[in-house]
C-alpha cells in the first residue's frame, strides 16, 4: 500500500504525480542566481535585458524571469565582450548574433541599432565595483579588462580567464598588464579569502595559476636575447610569492634581456653560489613583507665577487617588494618600489 507520504515524495522525485504539476517557471536560474553565477550584479542583467533585448526566451506574465541554458549563454557572451572594453550596445548585438536572430530570443526586444543613453543607475550598476553581490571581487576602479578577469575567476571560467590574460599582455604589455589588469584581480581574490576563509580559495588558486601560466609562456617564447650579462631573480629564503619573480622575467624577456630565475624560498648558500657560478650583471631578491625581508644576505651577495685579480666583477643588488626597509640596504643597492621601476633599473644595468 502506497501512502499519502509516500506518493508526495515520489513525485518530488520526478516519478509520482506532482511531477504534473511541474510548470515552465520552474525550469531554468532565477536572475539572482545568474548575476551570481556571472559575476554581475542583478540590476545589470535585468538592464541588460530592459535596453538591448537579452532576456529569457520563454517568459510567463506573472512570474520570476527563469534563464535556460541557451539564455545563460547569450548572457557570458555579453559579459566577455564587455570585459574587453566593447560598449555594452555592441556586445549585446554580437551576443545575440551568436546565438541567431535576436527576435528569436526575445520577440519584444528593443531596436538594437540605436540604444538609448544609459541612465545614472544603468551607469552606476555597470561599473560599481563590488557589483555582482556578495561573491563579486572588490577590483574597485580598473580597467575594463580587469573588472572581466574578476568576474572571470568568479565564474572558475578558465577559458575566459586566459583568454584576458594573453589578450591585456598583447596589448599592454607585461608591466602594465601585470599593474592594471593582473594585481588588482589578485588583490582583491586575496582580500575576499581573508574576509570570507576557505569559500574564495578556488577563486585565488585558479586566478594566481592562469596568471603564472601565462607569464612563464611570455618568458620562455623569446628565442633571442641581447648579449648582455643575465639577471638573476630569486625570492628571500622565507619568501613563498613568486608571481612578480615571474612577471619580472617576462617584462625581461619581452626586452630581450636574458635571466635566470629561482623561485620562492632560496637557502642563502645556495643563492650566494649561483651568484659565483652564474656572475650576473644584477640580483633582483623579492620579499613580500617585512617578515621574509633578509639584510643581510642582501648584504653577502653585494659583497660578492667573482673573477681572476685584476678583473674582479660584482652584481647590483636591487631588493624588490614591499618588505625591504630600504634605509637599511647595503651601499649601491636599488630599492625600486614599482615592479616597472625595477625592469627598467635592471636594464639599464645589464646594458650599460
Amino acid at each position: 500500500m502506497v501512502t499519502p507520504s509516500a506518493e508526495r515524495a515520489a513525485g518530488a522525485r520526478g516519478g509520482g504525480p506532482a511531477a504534473a504539476h511541474d510548470t515552465p517557471q520552474d525550469v531554468g536560474l532565477a536572475t539572482g542566481r545568474v548575476a551570481q553565477r556571472l559575476g554581475v550584479s542583478p540590476t545589470t542583467v535585468r538592464s541588460w535585458e530592459r535596453r538591448y533585448g537579452i532576456g529569457p526566451a520563454n517568459r510567463e506574465a506573472g512570474h520570476h524571469r527563469r534563464w535556460s541554458p541557451q539564455d545563460v549563454a547569450v548572457l557570458e557572451a555579453m559579459c566577455r565582450l564587455t570585459a574587453r572594453g566593447i560598449p555594452p550596445g555592441e556586445a549585446a548585438r554580437a551576443a545575440l548574433a551568436e546565438k541567431g536572430s535576436a527576435t528569436e530570443i526575445n520577440t519584444a526586444s528593443p531596436v538594437l541599432s540605436r540604444p538609448d543613453p544609459l541612465s545614472r543607475d544603468d551607469v552606476q550598476a555597470f561599473h560599481r565595483p563590488s557589483a555582482g553581490g556578495s561573491r563579486a571581487l572588490g577590483v574597485g576602479t580598473v580597467r575594463p579588462e580587469c573588472r572581466g578577469l574578476a568576474r572571470a575567476a568568479v565564474r572558475l571560467d578558465a577559458p575566459q580567464i586566459v583568454a584576458i590574460l594573453r589578450e591585456a599582455v598583447a596589448t599592454l604589455g607585461v608591466i602594465d598588464a601585470w599593474t592594471e589588469v593582473m594585481m588588482p584581480a589578485l588583490r582583491a581574490a586575496g582580500r575576499k579569502w581573508a574576509a570570507d576563509g576557505e569559500q574564495y580559495v578556488e577563486v585565488e588558486h585558479l586566478l594566481s595559476w592562469h596568471v603564472s601560466s601565462v607569464l612563464r609562456g611570455v618568458a620562455v617564447a623569446t628565442a633571442a636575447t641581447r648579449p648582455v650579462s643575465p639577471v638573476l631573480l630569486a625570492a628571500t629564503p622565507t619568501e613563498l610569492h613568486t608571481l612578480p619573480l615571474e612577471a619580472t622575467a617576462a617584462a625581461l624577456a619581452e626586452r630581450g634581456l636574458p635571466f635566470r630565475i629561482l623561485g620562492a624560498a632560496v637557502p642563502p648558500r645556495a643563492l650566494l653560489d649561483a651568484v659565483q657560478r652564474l656572475g650576473p650583471a644584477a640580483v633582483m631578491i623579492w620579499s613580500q613583507d617585512r617578515r621574509s625581508a633578509d639584510h643581510e644576505l642582501a648584504r653577502r651577495i653585494s659583497a660578492s665577487v667573482w673573477g681572476p685579480r685584476g678583473s674582479r666583477g660584482g652584481a647590483v643588488v636591487v631588493a624588490a617588494g614591499p618588505g625591504w626597509a630600504r634605509s637599511r640596504l647595503p651601499i649601491g643597492a636599488a630599492g625600486p618600489r614599482t615592479l616597472a621601476d625595477a625592469v627598467d633599473f635592471l636594464e639599464e644595468t645589464v646594458t650599460n
